[in-house]
C-alpha cells in the first residue's frame, strides 16, 4: 500500500510546503538577478556620467565662464546661445583657429515649443566688440581676431541681443558627430555635385559626416549664393537635432565623447548641457529658420554683405521677442555708418553692388552688457 494513501492530509500539505519554497527560492533567484543588474545599471550610469562630465569638461571654456543663475535651464525659461563652426580640422584644413564661416543666433521658446535659427552671413559688416581701438571687419573675423568673448559681443551688438553662451564646432567635430548617429536623411534644396558627392533635388539621400559637410558647404553652385548655402546649414543642423533627441544615445556614447572632446567648445558647463538635454526636449519640436538679408556692397576693394537698419531692426525685434525681451530701437555703429552712406547716395534698394564707406568718427557710448541684468 502506498504511504500516500493512509496519510492523504499530510501529503498534500508537504506538497503545498515543497511548492512554498521552491516559489520562495524562485523568487529569492529573481530578486538576486534584479538587484544585480539595478547595480550593474547603477554602475554603468555612474560611469556613463563621470565619462561625460570628462568629455564636456575637457570641451569647457573656462577663460569665458558666466555666472548660471539656479533653475535658469528648468525648461521654462527662454535662452539664447551663439553657434560657431570653423573651417578646420578636416579636408586638409591645418588651421587651429579659422574664421566662423558658419555663424547661428539660437533661441530656445520652451513655451511655444520650438527653436530658432538665425543665420548671420559670413561677410556681414560688423564693429569688432572688444578691440582696443575701432575697427570694422567681417563678423566671421571676430574669432580669430578676439576669440569667442568677441564674437558673441559683436554678434550681441549687431542685432541688439544679449549673448553670453556659445558653442564652437569644427568641421571634423560635425562629421564624427553625423558618424556617430547613423548619418542623417535630408532632401536637397537643389541639384549639385561637390566634393564627389552628387546630389540631386527633394530626392531623400542619407548622408554619413563626409556627404553632409560637402551638401552644407558647397556655396559658389548655389544661385543663392550664400544664402542658399545657410539654408543648407540649418537643414543639417535641424535634422541632427531631431536624430539626436530620439535615438538611443548610450550605445554610441564613448564614441561621442571622442569627438565632442577635441572638436568642440563652449562655456555651458556640464550642469547646464544635462539641464538643457533633460528640460528642453519638447522645444526641439519645431524649428522656425530665418536669416539676416543683407546687399552686396564693397569697402576698401573688398565684398561684404550691409545690412539695412531695417533689416537689423527686423532681426533684432523678432529675437527679443523670442526671448521675452522688450523692443528697443537698434543704434550702433551699423545704423549710424548706414545713415552717412544714405546722405552719400547708398541706396539700399539698389540690388547692384556698391561702394560703402568706413566712417571712423563713430562713438559707440550706448553699449553695455543687457545680458548681465537680464
Amino acid at each position: 500500500m502506498d504511504h500516500n494513501e493512509n496519510h492523504p492530509h499530510k501529503s498534500r500539505v508537504e506538497l503545498h510546503a515543497k511548492d512554498y519554497h521552491r516559489r520562495k527560492r524562485i523568487l529569492a533567484w529573481v530578486l538576486s538577478i534584479a538587484v544585480l543588474l539595478t547595480v550593474a545599471v547603477g554602475a554603468y550610469s555612474a560611469y556613463i556620467y563621470l565619462r561625460t562630465k570628462d568629455a564636456v569638461d575637457n570641451a569647457y571654456d573656462d577663460q569665458n565662464s558666466v555666472q548660471i543663475k539656479n533653475g535658469e535651464f528648468d525648461g521654462k525659461k527662454k535662452f539664447a546661445v551663439l553657434l560657431m563652426g570653423t573651417d578646420t580640422g578636416a579636408l586638409d584644413r591645418k588651421e587651429k583657429i579659422g574664421n566662423t564661416d558658419t555663424i547661428i543666433i539660437a533661441v530656445v521658446n520652451p513655451q511655444k515649443k520650438r527653436y530658432s535659427l538665425m543665420s548671420v552671413p559670413r561677410d556681414t559688416m560688423a564693429q569688432m566688440i572688444g578691440a582696443e581701438k575701432f575697427q570694422v571687419k567681417k563678423i566671421n573675423a571676430a574669432y580669430p581676431v578676439g576669440g569667442a568673448a568677441m564674437s558673441m559681443a559683436s554678434v550681441s551688438k549687431l542685432v541688439n541681443v544679449p549673448l553670453k553662451y556659445y558653442v564652437l564646432v569644427n568641421m571634423k567635430g560635425i562629421m564624427r558627430l553625423i558618424r556617430y548617429i547613423g548619418g542623417i536623411n535630408i532632401k536637397p534644396t537643389l541639384s549639385f555635385e561637390y566634393g564627389g558627392y552628387i546630389f540631386k533635388k527633394n530626392q531623400l539621400t542619407h548622408m554619413g559626416g563626409g556627404g553632409a559637410l560637402a551638401y552644407s558647404r558647397m556655396r559658389y553652385d548655389d544661385p543663392e549664393g550664400d544664402y542658399g548655402r545657410q539654408k543648407r546649414q540649418r537643414q543639417v543642423i535641424t535634422t541632427i537635432i531631431k536624430k539626436s533627441v530620439s535615438i538611443n544615445t548610450l550605445a554610441r556614447l564613448d564614441s561621442v565623447l571622442s569627438a565632442i572632446s577635441n572638436n568642440i567648445k563652449t562655456n555651458l558647463p556640464f550642469d547646464a548641457l544635462r539641464q538643457i538635454a533633460f528640460n528642453y526636449r519638447d522645444s526641439t519640436k519645431n524649428v522656425k529658420n530665418d536669416y539676416l538679408h543683407g546687399h552686396n556692397a564693397t569697402i576698401d576693394g573688398a565684398s561684404y554683405q550691409v545690412q539695412s537698419t531695417k533689416e537689423l531692426q527686423r532681426v533684432s525685434d523678432y529675437l527679443r521677442t523670442e526671448l521675452g525681451l522688450s523692443i528697443v530701437p537698434v543704434d550702433n555703429n551699423e545704423t549710424y555708418q548706414n545713415k552717412r552712406n544714405k546722405i552719400q547716395g547708398f541706396d539700399f534698394k539698389n540690388p547692384e553692388n556698391q561702394d560703402y564707406h568706413i566712417y571712423e568718427d563713430y562713438q559707440d557710448q550706448s553699449y553695455q552688457e543687457e545680458g548681465d541684468n537680464w
